[in-house]
């Protein structure tokens, strides 16, 4: 396996999904390495190897800044040491010594099957088939497109994941729509790439997560005196849609003044959502949080009333799940890949900002159609299992194997 983060050093869902699978792979019999581009402990992680590509820092995996170093040695790593006049690492430096631990790696070891995820890990995937002969499975969960918002981002990822792509052995993409957008954007074979949903991870669901609403006394307030709770949780990019999201809210809010907002995230967008907010005349009615994760992150999921993605282009989606676990209602973009699994779901183009706000008046107007479409969503998502997942995954490792 090759990936770019694990919980608790995640910045998303991509790690989860990673984590998830891997664990699920591992009740199978299967023996896995996970590569990760930086250097820290995963306590919880007894289940599989997880292996540090350098001593990088895992704040910094994407060349955010300056990068702390270790003096021990680690097996096949680069050992990056930073100085006063060079404090800066870019992205692409760590991956290529992401791509040289890899390659040290596979001069002793010989995996069955290299799984990548995403672009960043797609490069050292690629010299694992070429050098090595090791099929390889690209798994997409979410494209250079889907981060752009739709447009075209960078020239050089765009090239690096199509390289990938067309490499591989196997695709894994994790929604309908995304290998869509593989094929379209790509052209790549439709037989090539396989639909892997996401799914809710066994540790979440059986936590011993419990939630003390009398640590939330400014909501508590707010619920008693007939305010209805929507929250969205992500990063704050042109990808998530979050400006639809607040004039939509404002739409919302002038006919219904009992809305509070809660937009959970940071990102480069931030400042502007800000300034939005206070443009919109909706300032009081929008509480941003920051980043979060946890027990407050949960505590969000408990507390709201519904949950919406608002996403321009959303591979899958976990956090609509983690929000339907804790029994929000939902309403996602039809842009997002979790809403092909949760028919139950309210759903709209993300562009459309007066659907949204009907529909949040509508959940907001209506316990019973609340209760109603919690009901019908946790019925839906309870049926898919990383399990599941994971047996669909060895399937293909098992054909894959017996082909080369």
């Amino acid at each position: 396996m090759l990936g770019w983060e694990l919980p608790p050093h995640n910045s998303g869902g991509l790690g989860v999904a990673c984590l998830n699978l891997s664990k699920s792979l591992s009740k199978f019999g299967t023996s896995i390495d996970f590569v990760v581009p930086y250097r820290a402990e995963h306590k919880n992680i007894k289940f599989m190897n997880v292996l540090s590509a350098s001593n990088l820092n895992p704040l910094f995996r994407f060349g955010a800044g300056a990068y702390a170093s270790a003096n021990a040695t680690l097996p096949f790593s680069l050992n990056f040491s930073a100085s006063p006049s060079s404090d800066q690492i870019s992205i692409r430096e760590i991956q290529k010594s992401y791509i040289e631990f890899v390659e040290n790696y596979l001069k002793e070891y010989k995996p069955d099957v290299v799984h990548a995820h995403d672009w960043l890990t797609f490069e050292a995937g690629m010299l694992a088939k070429k050098n090595y002969g090791i099929p390889l499975i690209a798994h997409v969960h979410a494209t250079e497109f889907d981060r752009a918002g739709g447009q075209s981002g960078s020239p050089l990822v765009e090239e690096i994941e199509r390289e990938g792509l067309l490499m591989a052995d196997k695709i894994f993409a994790v929604s309908n729509a995304t290998r869509e957008i593989i094929h379209k954007k790509y052209d790549i074979p439709l037989e090539k790439i396989d639909v892997v949903y996401n799914s809710l991870g066994e540790d979440f669901i059986n936590s011993l997560y419990s939630f003390d609403d009398s640590e939330h006394v400014y909501i508590n307030l707010l619920k008693e005196n007939g305010f209805c709770i929507v929250s969205t949780v992500g990063r704050f990019t042109i990808q998530k849609g979050l400006t639809h999201l607040l004039h939509a809210a404002a739409k919302a809010i002038h006919k219904n003044p009992k809305l509070v907002f809660i937009l959970a995230g940071d990102g480069e967008e931030k400042s502007e959502l800000i300034s939005l907010a206070a443009e919109l005349g909706i300032s009081r009615n929008v509480i941003f949080t920051g980043f979060i994760r946890g027990k407050n992150l949960r505590d969000i999921y408990s507390f709201s009333d519904i949950f919406v993605m608002s996403s321009v282009s959303e591979p899958f989606g976990l956090t609509a799940l983690e929000a339907a676990h804790h029994g929000d209602a939902l309403i996602l973009t039809k842009q997002s890949g979790v809403s092909e699994i949760l028919k139950s779901a309210f759903k709209y183009d993300f562009w459309d900002e007066d659907k949204l706000a009907n529909e949040i008046l509508a959940i907001a107007a209506s316990p019973a159609l609340r209760k109603t479409l919690q009901t019908n969503i946790k019925n839906e998502y309870s049926k898919i299992s990383w399990d599941d997942i994971a047996k669909q995954c060895l399937d293909v490792y098992n054909k894959l194997r017996k082909h080369n």
